[in-house]
Order: structure tokens, then sequence, then C-alpha cells
């Protein structure tokens, strides 16, 4: 059973598996591909955010009109019209009454937020493939990316789960108990919910010690 992280002198290290490290690589993975940058090349997923769901299940929470209760979010300014909406909750815009301001900050911005994301990302997975006697170590010094990450995989499968607003939490919750155990939303919720925990305690464990 995972432990959460704790600080161990100049280090953070929380217990986990070799699934649930998989699990959590995995999925930071899928995300690096989303976000990488223009100087990256990306890998042989068409689209990433589909790539993480797939690589839970069949998790039958489309985006589409009329699944799940869930419709396609209004396109924010100064963004391509078949953008995927994840993108939109890692990289909000600067202005949402202006058009081409908001266009004018992604052109400046976005890039360079892509890079950091990336590099943060792949720092993430590093030190869970190290991980020693299911020990997952982070220096202080890697906890900023760390947390950073596993918040942007949460935002991800938050937008890919319906997970907008506190209502769309709860309509969730009532469904997944109408579901049958093994159905693969339930997993993926439990997944989202275990990245929570684990971001949640990355705060914590510097917070206790600072």
């Amino acid at each position: 059973m995972a432990t959460a992280f704790a600080a161990d002198g100049d280090e953070l290290v929380a217990i986990m598996d070799d699934s649930e490290r998989a699990v959590v690589a995995g999925l930071c993975l899928q995300v690096m591909d989303l976000v990488a940058p223009a100087s990256v090349t990306k890998g042989e997923h068409a689209d990433p955010f589909e790539a993480i769901v797939a690589g839970l299940g069949d998790l039958a929470t489309d985006t589409e009109d009329g699944a799940a209760g869930v419709g396609v979010p209004d396109r924010a300014f100064g963004l391509d019209h078949d953008r995927d909406p994840a993108l939109d909750r890692l990289f909000p815009m600067g202005n949402r009454e202006d058009e081409q301001e908001a266009a004018g900050f992604r052109r400046f911005t976005e890039q360079g937020l892509r890079r950091r994301k990336h590099e943060g990302l792949a720092t993430t997975i590093t030190t869970l493939e190290a991980a020693d006697a299911d020990r997952w170590v982070v220096t202080r010094a890697q906890a900023p990316q760390v947390l950073v990450a596993l918040t942007d995989v949460r935002l991800v499968m938050g937008e890919r789960l319906g997970l907008r607003t506190d209502d769309d939490a709860t309509r969730l919750e009532e469904l997944v108990e109408s579901l049958p155990s093994d159905d693969p939303a339930i997993f993926a919720l439990s997944v989202y919910d275990f990245l929570t925990w684990l971001a949640e305690s990355v705060t914590l464990a510097v917070m206790r010690e600072a």
C-alpha cells in the first residue's frame, strides 16, 4: 500500500509499488506528449489525450455532446478550434475578453510554459524510474517540478472526466455508484483521487519541514 510523501532530511520519500509507479509514470509520459513544445518530437499517438484514457481502459466519458451529460466546452479566445480542451486548463488565456490580445499572449508565452512543463514531467518520470525498494525519492529542489507535474496530469484527467465544477464531481460520484465495480470509469476516478492525494502530500511534506 502506498504511503504519502514525508520529509527525510533533504529529500521527500513516498512508498509506492511497481504498478502504482508505472501508472503515474505512464500518465506523465502521455501528458509530456500533449504539452511538448514545437522543438520537441512528439510520440506516435495522434491524440495523446485519448492515449491517456486508452492506458486506463475503455473509459466511456467522451466529451461529445450527450455523452454522460458532458458537453464540449466553448473554445477559449485566441485558441484553435480543434485544440485539445485539456490545453485550455494547462495554459489559461491571458485575456478572456479580447481575442486578439489573448492570441498574442499565447503566442509569446505558451512555448516557454510548454518547455517548463515538459521538463518537469520528465524529471518526475526520472525520479519514478530511479525508485529503489519501492521508495520514490524526490529532492527538495525537484519537489516543485513534481508537484506541478502531478497537478498537470490531474488537470488533463479532470478535463477528460468532465470534472470542471463541484457539480461535475457530484454527478460523476453518483454515476460511479451505479456502475459495476470493474467498470474502467471507476478505475480512472480512483487514479485521479490517487494523484490528488499524492500532490497534496508533496505540499504538506514541504510545508511541515518549512
